[in-house]
């Protein structure tokens, strides 16, 4: 089976093309294709993601991307032209440039084995999600293939039982701790596509927060890495907290998350602390970062302790964090009973592949194209 996948839901326009086989109820999977744009440079100047921009620059890119992929994977192969009914162009009343895309590259080729087209439908940003699931839509009517609607937090759990071949099996029940920009919240799943949240931040996410604080200290846009630099150069150096800040919601027994009063902290303590040294921002960067980490594995310590996983599993852009990543291990040692999957940091930030992994999991659980709505909202279970 070969989907085309994707995937815009917040700052990364993203497509491939796989194909899966399955033998053995093992799940093999072929990556013919992969491209991945991001928008990093045109948020950069506002410090995190502007809904709008982001709308804009998917419209712009995807269509070039899906082009190239096809191109590049010798896709398409030449037909009669396919006539653009009423309807898609209904769909892309506000996206001249996919009718545009579509009379130039597309009306006339027919996909070479394509099965079905697998979109990102939520949870995102409603503007940025309805770009990818319009486009996707459009191409399912065009050329006559189902299409998939997949749940992004989803594919963050899939991300992390792929390995370079194969969708690895993990035991149930699984824990997953998924951590990103937008989200923050620990999963159960007793079975296979089978979720309950357990808990999820009530502010912001530690993604945004990690982006909001490297404003703060006046590091680029995206801030996780940058934070990330300062604090290993902080430890390395020996560097000592210049003020402690707060482990939000660690005395509260439930497994949620907050992060605004953290972030609020550090505001603080630069306002204390007019033009901070170099080593002062990254001891505080140390700080912060720890602060972070130490509540994510907390709060999965106790969600183990309570539902006993077999597995556990981390995904989403922040799993690619170092100091998490080890901190995480450091807490599975402790549960030998409990195998561990993390994301490879490749594919922890956002992108297609996993949304055509997860997409092909769900593959007989098609949506009509005239029909389908992205759901920036979109939750667990679902």
């Amino acid at each position: 089976m070969k989907i085309l996948a994707i995937e815009t839901s917040c700052d990364e326009t993203a497509v491939a093309l796989v194909k899966f086989t399955e033998k053995n109820n093992k799940i093999a999977y072929d990556s013919i294709g992969e491209i991945v744009h991001s928008q990093s440079s045109e948020h950069s100047q506002y410090g995190g993601v502007v809904p709008s921009i982001a709308k804009r620059e998917h419209q712009k890119i995807l269509p070039i991307i899906i082009k190239n992929l096809l191109r590049e994977t010798n896709t398409l192969k030449k037909s009669s032209p396919i006539p653009i009914s009423d309807t898609i162009r209904e769909i892309c009343t506000q996206m001249p440039e996919i009718i545009d895309f579509l009379e130039k590259h597309i009306v006339g080729t027919r996909p070479k084995d394509l099965h079905a087209i697998a979109v990102t439908q939520g949870p995102g940003l409603a503007p940025a999600l309805w770009v990818g699931v319009n486009v996707a839509r459009v191409l399912a009517l065009l050329w006559n293939v189902p299409i998939i609607p997949v749940n992004h937090m989803e594919g963050h759990i899939v991300s992390a039982v792929m390995n370079s071949t194969h969708v690895l099996s993990p035991q149930y029940p699984v824990v997953a701790l998924l951590v990103s920009g937008g989200h923050t919240e620990l999963v159960l799943a007793n079975q296979q596509q089978e979720y309950k949240k357990l808990g999820q931040t009530l502010d912001d996410a530690a993604g945004e927060a990690f982006d909001k604080t490297a404003r703060l200290l006046g590091l680029p846009y995206p801030g996780g890495p940058e934070i990330a630099k300062l604090a290993q150069h902080a430890r390395n150096s020996g560097l000592k907290p210049i003020a402690p800040l707060p482990r939000p919601m660690l005395q509260d027994q439930s497994l949620n998350f907050s992060y605004a009063g953290l972030k609020t902290a550090v505001r603080t303590q630069c306002d204390k602390q007019k033009n901070l040294s170099n080593n002062e921002k990254s001891a505080l960067a140390m700080e912060f970062e720890n602060a972070i980490v130490e509540t994510l594995v907390e709060k999965t310590r106790r969600a183990i302790n309570q539902y006993a996983p077999k597995s556990v599993v981390v995904g989403g852009g922040v799993s690619a964090n170092k100091h998490l990543r080890q901190s995480i291990k450091t807490l599975l040692n402790q549960y030998p009973e409990s195998n561990l999957y993390l994301s490879n940091p490749n594919y922890a930030t956002d992108n297609a592949l996993m949304i055509a992994v997860s997409g092909y999991m769900h593959r007989h659980s098609t949506a009509d194209p005239k029909k389908l709505q992205a759901k920036a909202n979109l939750s667990f279970p679902y």
